[in-house]
Parts: structure tokens; C-alpha cells; sequence
């Protein structure tokens, strides 16, 4: 057990101090691997959707997208400010350490509502695929790769509160609360600059980078029995972070730099 003892200075709301935890954990220590069904389900309902959509028009959803992308967008805007400001308090009162070993993350006043909610939120967020699906756009595999396997490993960690989370999760809000403004303004038809949408993938390839780092010092600082984990769970973690790196790495390659070069070297001919 690895917590931080100091008494927290940020106020909380009636909601995060009344949230059981340990409940909470009890539950996903009994039901994580239903994340295999949820993943299971996902994949049958978005590659038979593209076979039924095959033969028919797209659906224009555009009001619907909005609303789903705006809701997720305050959701991890949330997030973000509650667990950031968790995260800050251990880095400024016990140091960078403390903050990749720490546990109270998951039992934290402020925090544990916001850890939970994070895990759960893994299973409706592959709705974002049905649209895709639906307005026959074109799916890739690191998009529902990533979905998958978030869920999977989110749900596999929760349940032993493994050191690393507070990092891996308030970097996600983060990284979300970005992501999801963007499909929101964009499903409005606002036309986003391009070079924002850039600096939102250049994000998503440092959270990656960043989550590798974390996952090596939580494996380091494991040996001095400092950070509580599982060479398993850094293990997938590491090759989960590795895999989202590459193909992040070649999307951001393949969208914003490959096809200027092709531009350039058209105009020159």
C-alpha cells in the first residue's frame, strides 16, 4: 500500500466524498473480464454494421454527433480539472515519485469518483464507432484497436489499483477533453484550422510516449518495492503503449506529412 498521508486542501463536491470505492472495486474485481463480452460485441455490431450499410445511404447524424461529442467533451473537460488538480497536489506535496507510485489515487477524496467514472466510461465511448458505421466514413484499425484495448486494460488495471493510473488516466482526460471539442465543433460544420488538429495528434503521440516512460519507472521503482504493480499488467501496458506510439506516429505521418510532400513534389513537376 503506497498513499499519500497529507491532508487534502482541494473542496470537494457531496458526490465525490459520498462515492464508495471500495464498492466499486469490489465490483470490477468480480466482473473486469465482461470487458471481453462489451469488446466482443463491439467488434460483431461495427464490421456486420458496415456489411448492412454496404447497400444503403449513409445517415447524415449530424445533430446526434454534436450532442454525443459535446456530452464527452464536458465529461473529460471534468475530469481532466478534478484529477489535474489531484495529480498537481501529490507532485507539489510529495514529488514525481509519489506520483507515479501513489495508490490514493483510486480512494482519493476528489479523485476516486473520477477514477471509477473514467473505467466505465471506456464502454460507452465505442459508440463513437457507430457513427463512423453509419456514415459509411472510413474506419481504421487504430481506431477501434484503441477502443478495444483501453477498455480491456483500464478494466484490467482498476480492479488491483496498480501504481501508474493517476498518470494514465488524468492524461487521457486530458488528451480527451481536446479530442472530443474537436469532433464536436467539427460534427457543427465549423471548418477547425489544420494545424490544430495536428497539435491534437502530436498530443495523443505524448501521452504514448509518456505512458511508456510511466510504465518503465513503475517497473523500476517496482524492484525497491515502492510502486505496487504486476510485471504482467506493465507488460501490457508497455506493448499497449508501444502499439499506440507506432500507429499514432504513422497516422500522424501518413495524414499530415506524407500527403504535403506529395503536394510539393506535384507542384514542382
Amino acid at each position: 500500500m503506497n498513499e499519500t498521508e497529507h491532508p487534502l486542501p482541494l473542496s470537494e463536491y457531496e458526490f465525490e466524498r459520498r462515492f464508495d470505492e471500495r464498492g466499486a472495486i469490489d465490483w470490477m474485481q468480480e466482473n473486469w473480464s465482461k470487458a471481453f463480452m462489451f469488446c466482443g460485441l463491439y467488434a460483431a455490431l461495427i464490421f456486420g454494421g458496415q456489411h448492412f450499410m454496404r447497400q444503403r445511404p449513409k445517415l447524415e447524424l449530424r445533430k446526434p454527433l454534436v450532442v454525443w461529442s459535446f456530452s464527452l467533451a464536458i465529461f473529460s473537460i471534468i475530469g481532466a480539472v478534478r484529477t489535474g488538480l489531484y495529480m498537481m497536489y501529490v507532485l507539489t506535496t510529495s514529488g514525481f515519485k509519489q506520483s507515479v507510485c501513489d495508490q490514493s489515487f483510486y480512494s482519493g477524496p476528489v479523485s476516486k469518483f473520477w477514477a471509477y467514472a473514467f473505467v466505465l466510461s471506456k464502454a460507452p465511448e465505442l459508440g463513437d464507432t457507430v457513427f463512423i458505421v453509419l456514415r459509411k466514413q472510413r474506419l481504421i484499425f487504430l481506431h477501434w484497436y484503441h477502443h478495444m484495448t483501453v477498455l480491456l486494460y483500464s478494466w484490467y488495471s482498476y480492479k488491483d489499483r496498480v501504481a501508474g493510473g493517476g498518470w494514465f488516466m488524468t492524461m487521457n482526460y486530458m488528451v480527451h477533453a481536446l479530442m472530443y471539442s474537436y469532433y464536436a465543433v467539427r460534427a457543427a460544420g465549423v471548418r477547425v484550422p489544420r494545424p490544430l488538429a495536428m497539435l491534437i495528434t502530436t498530443t495523443q503521440i505524448m501521452q504514448m510516449v509518456m505512458g511508456l516512460a510511466v510504465s518503465g519507472l513503475v517497473y523500476l521503482w517496482m524492484q525497491d518495492g515502492l510502486c505496487p504493480s504486476y510485471v504482467d499488467n506493465i507488460m501490457w501496458s508497455s506493448l499497449m503503449y508501444l502499439s499506440y506510439l507506432l500507429l499514432f506516429s504513422s497516422f500522424f505521418y501518413n495524414t499530415y506529412l506524407k500527403g504535403n510532400s506529395s503536394r510539393k513534389t506535384s507542384k514542382a513537376e
